[in-house]
C-alpha cells in the first residue's frame, strides 16, 4: 500500500471537515430557491420553505448498535437536531440495518423503544424500511427526522455574531457515558463504585433537549447546536466554521459530570471529544438571562465563552491558552474498540 492510499483511508466516525469540503460539498452544486438552509459544514439540517411564514425541517442521522439502546439514542439524536433549529419534530423515516443472525426479538426491542418516544413526544413514524443483510455485522438505525417551525423560529448554526455569548445546556459527555457505562459495566464495576456506573448509564435519560430549544427561543438566540460526536470541542468548531467567526470560551466553565470524569479517566480519553447529546451549545446575545431561565426550567446550564472577529478559536484553562483544532473523530470509538 503507497503512503498516498494509507493517507487517503477513512477512520471510524464521522468524516473529516476538510475531506468533506475536498470529496462532498465540492461535488453538490444545485441551491434552490425554496432551501432556506443548505447544506455545509456545521449544518445538521436543512430547511425548506412551506407557505408563506412557515418552514419543513429534515435531518438524518445514523446509530451504530453499540448499545443495547440503540433505538432511543437514535430517535434522540435525530429529535434533537431539529429542535436545534427551532422546528417541532412531527414525524421521523427509520431504516433499520440487522446482521445475519439476528432475531425478531432484536429487531421489536429497537422498534418498541422508538415507538415509546414516538409516543411520548407525539411523533409519528413515517414510514422507512428494515432487513437483514450481510452489509453490516452490528445493528445500524438510521432516523430521517421532519419538523416544523415558522420562519422567525428557525435558526442555523451560521448565526453566531461577535459579542454572543455561549451557552452549554445539562453537561456534556452525557451521551458518551451512557454507553461506555452500559457497554463496559461490569468492567468499569471493578474500578469504580457499582452505583456511580449505574447512575452513569442512567445518562440516556437526559438526553433530549427539545426543552432547551423552546426556551432559548423565547429568550432569543442566535445560533443552536446539538453537542453530538466530537463531543464539546467538535461543536464549538462546527459552529465557529458554520458562522465564520472565532470565539473564546473557559474550559473550566463547561458542565460536565463527575461520573463522565471518572469513566473518561479509566478509559484516558478526552471527556470534552466525547459524544454529547442531551447537551445544547447555544449562542445568544443574553447569556446570563438564558441560563437563569433554564434554570428556572429545571434545566442546568453555564456561559461558558463569547464569540470573537475573525477565525481564533481559543480554550483557555487557567493561565494556559490552546487554539482549537478541527475535530478528528470521537473518542468513544477509542474506549469501545481499546478497552
Amino acid at each position: 500500500m503507497s503512503d498516498e492510499t494509507r493517507n487517503n483511508i477513512l477512520q471510524i466516525g464521522r468524516v473529516p471537515e476538510k475531506v468533506m469540503r475536498r470529496s462532498v460539498f465540492s461535488q453538490l452544486k444545485v441551491r434552490r430557491p425554496e432551501v432556506l438552509i443548505h447544506i455545509g459544514v456545521g449544518e445538521d439540517c436543512s430547511a425548506i420553505e412551506a407557505g408563506e411564514n412557515e418552514a419543513f425541517v429534515f435531518t438524518v442521522d445514523p446509530m451504530a448498535g453499540i448499545t443495547e439502546d440503540i433505538g432511543k439514542i437514535a430517535f434522540q439524536i435525530a429529535a434533537n437536531d431539529v429542535a436545534a433549529s427551532g422546528a417541532k419534530t412531527i414525524g421521523m423515516l427509520v431504516d433499520i440495518a440487522l446482521p445475519v443472525g439476528s432475531t425478531e426479538e432484536e429487531l421489536r426491542r429497537i422498534v418498541r423503544d422508538i415507538g415509546v418516544l414516538s409516543e411520548h413526544y407525539n411523533v409519528e413514524i413515517l414510514g422507512g424500511h428494515t432487513q437483514v443483510t450481510d452489509a453490516v455485522n452490528r445493528p445500524l438505525v438510521s432516523i430521517t427526522g421532519v419538523g416544523k417551525t415558522d420562519r422567525e423560529s428557525l435558526f442555523a448554526s451560521s448565526g453566531l455574531s461577535p459579542g454572543d455569548e455561549l451557552v452549554v445546556t445539562k453537561w456534556i459527555g452525557l451521551e458518551g457515558t451512557a454507553i461506555l457505562a452500559s457497554e463496559k459495566m461490569e468492567e468499569l464495576k471493578k474500578k469504580l463504585p457499582a452505583d456511580l456506573v449505574k447512575r452513569a448509564a442512567r445518562f440516556s435519560e437526559q438526553m433530549n433537549v427539545m426543552s432547551e430549544s423552546e426556551v432559548a427561543k423565547e429568550v432569543g438566540v442566535s445560533a443552536m447546536h446539538d453537542v453530538t460526536e466530537g463531543g464539546i470541542f467538535g461543536a464549538l468548531w462546527e459552529m465557529g466554521v458554520a458562522s465564520g467567526v472565532g470565539f473564546e470560551v473557559d474550559i473550566k466553565k463547561i458542565p460536565i459530570r463527575q461520573e463522565t470524569i471518572e469513566i473518561c479517566e479509566i478509559f484516558d480519553i478526552n471527556p470534552y471529544m466525547l459524544m454529547s447529546s442531551g447537551s445544547m451549545l447555544i449562542g445568544t446575545p443574553k447569556g446570563n438571562l438564558l441560563v437563569d431561565m433554564l434554570e428556572s426550567a429545571g434545566i442546568h446550564a453555564a456561559v461558558i465563552g463569547y464569540v470573537i472577529e475573525g477565525a481564533d478559536r481559543i480554550v483557555r484553562n487557567g493561565d494556559e491558552k490552546r487554539y482549537l483544532e478541527p475535530p478528528n473523530g470521537d473518542e468513544l470509538y477509542k474506549a469501545i474498540g481499546g478497552a
